[in-house]
């Protein structure tokens, strides 16, 4: 077997060629499963999705969607921002529905890192964020002491002959 680098990133299963159906047709599960844990786990960047076809559609005028809803209302200089939290408080979940879809109001995103990071945290597995936050996953061992493992190992044994 040959090895190939690349410098490119594997994104899709276009950038393989025949090796997938290759390692199919030859019984290679192994290389089958890696070439296959390599791929993105986006749908949107499979290979259909990256044609010039695609690319150039305006799919909400094809699908007939609303406008994208705003995700942030920049608070300094937008004039208008909704808020329906009074609605919702009032009327509960029915009213704050009804409310959002005449009067949409934006999704507000307030947090410690900028727009720009957040949307790259989002698309990042969960040990990469952690690894970002420094967030310690791994457990703290609690060690026990020679003598007090004895201890607990006759503790056992008597409860063992006891029953």
């Amino acid at each position: 077997m040959s090895a190939i680098q690349t410098n490119s990133v594997l994104v899709n299963e276009s950038q393989l060629g025949v090796r997938l159906n290759q390692a199919i047709g030859s019984n290679r599960r192994g290389e089958f499963g890696l070439l296959l844990s390599l791929l993105s786990i986006d749908a949107r960047d499979m290979a259909q999705f990256n044609t010039e076809k695609y690319k150039s559609a305006d799919l909400r005028a094809k699908f007939d969607l609303p406008e994208q809803q705003r995700l942030l209302n920049q608070l300094d200089t937008d004039e208008l921002c909704i808020d329906n939290s009074q609605v919702y408080q009032q009327g509960g979940v029915t009213a704050f529905r009804l409310a959002n879809a005449i009067h949409e109001e934006a999704m507000v995103i307030r947090r410690n890192e900028p727009l720009d990071m957040e949307e790259v945290l989002a698309n990042c597995e969960l040990n990469v964020r952690n690894k970002y936050k420094r967030v310690n996953a791994s457990a703290e061992l609690q060690l026990t002491h020679f003598v007090d493992q004895l201890q607990m190992q006759r503790k056992m044994s008597e409860f063992i002959a006891q029953a």
